[in-house]
């Protein structure tokens, strides 16, 4: 059955035979994406449900508040911070999302959870009573493009100093697997290219809506890191500026190929495969390593062989592969600390993609990489900022970066196939 056809994205050889995306809108308005991998799906055999039953008005429809008064709808701000340059995104309706993780947890339904037929919690995301992998926008987000909201720069209390403008962005969240009470290091490796496959679509079709500067697909893991929802997904943050950190790397990339004529992450990723104390992992298009002046107690950096800017720009054989690395990245990080029963933990971490920004001129110094770290510094402790870190950003590490490849050697092979 013909596929698809979309306006940016295209599909390799595998995906093309192997991985079907079905779009469809939720009933506020909302994007949404079915990515099956199952062979019925993909063949056409059997459809996904596209109807979502839920009477939710218009996301951007005014609504009433408490006294019965209509209210309109509460777009995304940001304002820039004087003293840095930074843009501050301000989403106060996002003080209502629902949270069903941790201590703090305030609803019992699970928003990501495929729908169940009968069940008392009908609040639920996706239209179908199971799914491989969905993507959708996200119902409270930090960022969003309002039809008709002009994207002008005002001034707060009209006062020159204070920038203020609409947070302009997308946010968009990716479910990894169904399995509600699933960990992401336990799906097998061809799930996890089907999510590297939702990455690749998502950079591809968001990097041409305007307005959008950076994409950045993440993944938060653990109730330590502060996960509102337990399900196994990330998200997907595309920023109308160059955040800072990403600001930071493109400064030292660009100044370093105006300086050498080289590409600053390139000749990183080579260095540390030509000391290799620090290297971790090893596939025929991959390389995880300890970055030499690591931050967090866990720390290992992914990079592509081939010179790549963005996941979209991945071949058959790179997504295949980082799939796998991704997988012994996960198993491998829930090993690191040992809890005494040789099992391991189920490790909070952070997953964080890192691309060259969309229209930005100084993305040709860039090139593709992931930074993975964790919190978590023992089995029973974990890395609080101090006041240096927190007041200061001037970082001071707990450990050392051999120490941490060291660790990852016990675990297992760095060639991974």
């Amino acid at each position: 059955m013909k596929q698809l056809e979309f306006s940016h994205y295209q599909s390799g050889e595998y995906a093309a035979q192997h991985i079907r995306i079905t779009p469809t809108r939720l009933a506020d308005g909302r994007d949404f994406f079915y990515l099956d991998d199952s062979p019925e799906y993909v063949s056409g055999a059997k459809t996904r449900e596209l109807r979502d039953p839920r009477p939710l008005v218009d996301r951007f429809a005014p609504h009433r508040d408490a006294d019965g008064n209509e209210v309109p709808y509460a777009e995304p701000i940001m304002r820039r911070d004087l003293l840095t340059g930074e843009w501050i995104p301000m989403a106060a309706a996002r003080m209502n999302r629902p949270i069903t993780a941790g201590p703090g947890a305030t609803a019992t339904g699970n928003p990501l959870a495929a729908r169940r037929l009968g069940d008392p919690y009908q609040d639920g995301e996706v239209p179908d009573t199971d799914y491989d992998v969905v993507v959708f926008e996200n119902r409270f987000p930090s960022m969003v493009q309002v039809p008709g909201v002009p994207n002008d720069i005002t001034h707060v209390d009209g006062n020159g100093l204070w920038e203020q403008k609409p947070a302009a962005g997308r946010c968009e969240v990716i479910c990894f697997d169904p399995n509600e009470n699933g960990l992401p290091a336990d799906l097998p490796v061809s799930r996890l290219r089907t999510v590297v496959e939702a990455w690749a679509f998502r950079t591809a079709e968001i990097s041409h809506i305007d307005g959008i500067e950076q994409i950045f697909p993440f993944e938060n893991h653990g109730a330590e890191i502060g996960v509102s929802l337990a399900h196994p997904h990330g998200q997907v943050y595309c920023y109308p500026f160059i955040p800072p950190k990403m600001k930071t790397e493109l400064q030292h990339t660009q100044a370093y190929q105006e300086r050498t004529g080289g590409n600053l992450l390139r000749d990183i990723m080579d260095a540390e495969i030509d000391a290799g104390t620090r290297v971790v992992m090893r596939n025929s298009s991959w390389v995880g390593y300890v970055p030499a002046a690591a931050r967090w107690p866990l720390e290992v950096h992914v990079a592509p062989l081939r010179d790549v800017k963005t996941l979209d720009e991945l071949n058959d054989q790179e997504r295949w592969d980082l799939a796998s690395m991704y997988s012994h990245l996960l198993r491998r990080g829930n090993a690191f600390f040992d809890t005494g029963d040789g099992k391991g933990m189920d490790l909070p971490y952070i997953a964080a993609w890192h691309q060259a920004p969309v229209r930005d001129s100084r993305r040709e110094s860039y090139r593709l990489n992931l930074q993975f770290f964790s919190f978590r510094r023992a089995a029973n402790k974990i890395k609080y900022l101090a006041g240096s870190e927190s007041g200061m950003g001037a970082w001071v590490s707990d450990t050392t970066p051999e120490r941490i490849a060291a660790r990852f050697h016990e675990l297992g092979p760095v060639d991974i196939g």
